[in-house]
């Protein structure tokens, strides 16, 4: 395994984990994983299915805690503070460390009261004008203003697939995340759809960090500036993404990006 510190131009770390381990209750998923991921790029999780990418991202904003029968060991730490210490406020976690899914997820609502949703839970606005700043930015921030502005009124679940899953990001920065994590955000959308989505990943990494699994091994090579390569539980290889791909270290990286394993 390439080790981080050996990593060029690495900038400054936002997220970290040392040592993070997890079991579903007797069958263990994650083997101990130390990853680095730095602030205002994007790292790219690859692997095959079942590998444990997903199970890694949900450890760092405490998703897994939902699951009965989950227990981690190691630490995940965000800006230097363990995200499982006990004065850590999850829901407040959550804020920081936001997540966009698989599937797009909107609420049953209007286009509006989707994006608003989060700055009224946590008081963001004041005011109906500062609730309507907060929507324009957080919608011209993923895209869509341009698309929804004379239609706010509408139903999200009318939007299509593409700009339903843009509307999830919009709603998720409205609330000013610091870390954006991905679970295939791609996965349901056509190629259009997907163009735009990594369009906007691009330009978000200028304000946020963002972790994203795939199994498009083409996406994570678009997209981000580190990649790491997981398999079985276990991280194999973890480097720039030129040269993972270029120049993988390790002979089961390169089975897996040439297509003989996955």
């Amino acid at each position: 395994m390439v080790e981080q510190d050996n990593i060029r131009d690495v900038p400054g770390i936002k997220m970290r984990s040392r040592g993070l381990k997890l079991w579903y209750g007797d069958k263990q998923a994650l083997m101990g994983i130390d990853l680095d991921m730095p602030e205002n790029q994007v790292t790219a999780l690859i692997g095959p299915s079942g590998c444990g990418k997903t199970t890694f991202l949900k450890c760092l904003n405490r998703m897994n805690d939902t699951i009965e029968g989950v227990r981690t060991d190691g630490s995940v730490t965000l800006d230097g503070v363990d995200v499982n210490d006990r004065a850590v406020d999850v829901v407040q976690l959550r804020a920081r460390v936001g997540m966009v899914f698989q599937k797009p997820n909107p609420f049953p609502k209007s286009i509006y009261d989707n994006v608003a949703y989060g700055a009224r839970i946590h008081g963001l606005a004041a005011n109906r004008r500062e609730l309507d700043d907060i929507v324009e930015t957080s919608l011209r921030g993923a895209g869509l203003w341009d698309e929804v502005s004379g239609r706010l009124n509408d139903l999200a679940t009318g939007m299509s697939g593409g700009q339903q899953q843009r509307l999830c990001i919009a709603r998720l920065i409205a609330v000013s995340p610091e870390v954006i994590l991905m679970d295939e955000p791609c996965s349901a959308l056509d190629p259009i759809s997907t163009a735009h989505i990594e369009e906007l990943i691009d330009e978000l990494r200028a304000n946020y960090t963002i972790i994203i699994v795939t199994h498009n091994l083409q996406q994570a090579a678009r997209v981000s500036q580190l990649t790491a390569f997981f398999h079985l539980g276990r991280l194999i290889e973890v480097n720039s993404t030129a040269e993972f791909f270029q120049s993988p270290a390790e002979s089961m990286t390169e089975d897996y990006i040439t297509g003989r394993f996955g």
